[in-house]
């Protein structure tokens, strides 16, 4: 009895010591995640940027909603609509669903729906500069190529859609003549091997995406995906901002809905659009309070225009020249 108590009393203390390792370990993860996860995240951005929940509750859903069907995820996001009662017009769907469509042919190299998209557009994607009916035509040759001396007349016969191209792609067009050449030993061991790379299937599918998108007004990333990106970016530096706000008690520093105390810096890819900064009154220029361009070239905000008037004249503060404020014209970029 007297060894078995003592056994016992053993493992006891052996499993105290391990546990007590153990321990130390798990309680050091928590003060890590206390230290580097702030639970008031949501107070960063303050209830007054959004007209009710209701409102914000409304966009946070239709962004959902648009990732879903940009992604090709069209059952998670009818499933979506009818649990969050949302009303979504067919309008709004059906350029999704086109695009989706065309996608997945695309995806296993079946051309056909992309190229009767791209005819049935072609004066709109002329307008836009684009290239995609081309690189279509050719991806199309090309396949034509790839099955040999048999499909040589075929491939030749095709070549006619080339014709309206010739102008702008004439040194490709040559290319894929030149490749007829080879075609009876074999493309793979030719100059013209690089034809037959898969990397051009990866290339049409980014092509339409992006030329697709600009013709029908819609965003070549997903919104939702770009506002998480950016928010990653914007949230460390906000929560300093928060922080430093609260300690010198300047609440009212931040009080605009659409402007940032300061600006922070996402990076080229973020980069969409041109922006203008008053050089007078160092803020950036909006609908409300658009560029203004001078008789003499200079430009500066309409509020800095108002408040540069004396006695219904104008002086630019860059140079000496007086002119009437009436003359100003709006920039747009």
């Amino acid at each position: 009895m007297s060894q078995c108590c003592r056994k016992i009393k053993d493992t006891v203390q052996k499993l105290a010591s391990d546990h007590k390792d153990i321990h130390s370990s798990v309680s050091r993860v928590g003060k890590a995640i206390d230290r580097n996860f702030d639970s008031e995240i949501c107070g960063v951005v303050s209830d007054a940027v959004w007209d009710s929940r209701e409102k914000q509750q409304q966009i946070l859903q239709m962004a959902i909603l648009e990732h879903l069907y940009q992604q090709g995820m069209l059952s998670v996001a009818e499933e979506l609509c009818q649990e969050s009662t949302l009303n979504v017009d067919l309008d709004f769907k059906q350029p999704f669903l086109e695009l989706n469509r065309i996608l997945e042919a695309l995806h296993e190299q079946d051309l056909g729906p992309a190229l009767e998209w791209a005819v049935s557009h072609r004066q709109r994607l002329l307008e836009l500069n684009s290239s995609l009916e081309f690189k279509l035509h050719r991806l199309h040759f090309i396949r034509l190529l790839a099955g040999g001396p048999e499909k040589q007349l075929e491939a030749l016969s095709y070549a006619r859609h080339f014709q309206p191209f010739a102008r702008l792609h004439q040194r490709e067009i040559q290319v894929m003549m030149g490749s007829l050449v080879y075609l009876r030993l074999g493309l793979e061991k030719s100059p013209y091997c690089h034809l037959l790379d898969n990397s051009h299937w990866a290339e049409i599918c980014e092509t339409f995406t992006r030329d697709a998108c600009s013709l029908l007004g819609l965003s070549v990333e997903s919104p939702l995906s770009v506002s998480f990106a950016s928010g990653c970016v914007a949230l460390p530096v906000l929560m300093n901002i928060k922080a430093v706000i609260e300690q010198r008690q300047c609440t009212g520093v931040w009080s605009h809905k659409d402007e940032l105390p300061i600006e922070i810096e996402l990076g080229m890819k973020c980069w969409y659009h041109s922006v203008f900064a008053c050089p007078i009154l160092r803020q950036q220029t909006s609908d409300s309070n658009p560029p203004i361009k001078l008789i003499c070239g200079h430009v500066i905000s309409r509020d800095a225009l108002n408040k540069l008037i004396n006695g219904g004249k104008l002086k630019c503060p860059y140079c000496p020249m007086e002119q009437n404020p009436a003359d100003g014209k709006r920039i747009i970029f």
